[in-house]
């Protein structure tokens, strides 16, 4: 088997230069910038996302959760050292006061 018979075409010079001329030569600068400013806004959105995250979601959702937790350990607590049974007769408005009740000092 000879190099003639090889299945690999030998890719001509002038192809090659038509594709590298075909190419821009040098970079828009009015790309660069606006790329720079669309990742600087979404990294403030992100940060500004991160803020209203820690200081409003998540303390408000503890406060929530936390006295929801409080008021079933304590009707656990009262069911297993005294004999009275504790019941939340209106279950919506019991969560509609403590989403209130959290939200108020927010």
């Amino acid at each position: 088997m000879s190099t003639s018979d090889s299945y690999v075409l030998p890719s001509s010079a002038a192809d090659h230069d038509d594709d590298v001329d075909s190419l821009p030569s040098s970079l828009d600068s009015s790309d660069l910038d606006s790329d720079n400013d669309a990742q600087r806004e979404w990294e403030a959105s992100l940060q500004q996302l991160e803020l209203v995250l820690t200081m409003v979601i998540v303390p408000a959702a503890g406060k929530y959760f936390g006295r929801k937790f409080a008021y079933w350990s304590w009707a656990k607590y009262m069911t297993w050292m005294y004999p009275v049974e504790v019941v939340f007769t209106n279950k919506a408005a019991f969560n509609a006061v403590g989403v209130v009740e959290a939200a108020a000092a927010l």
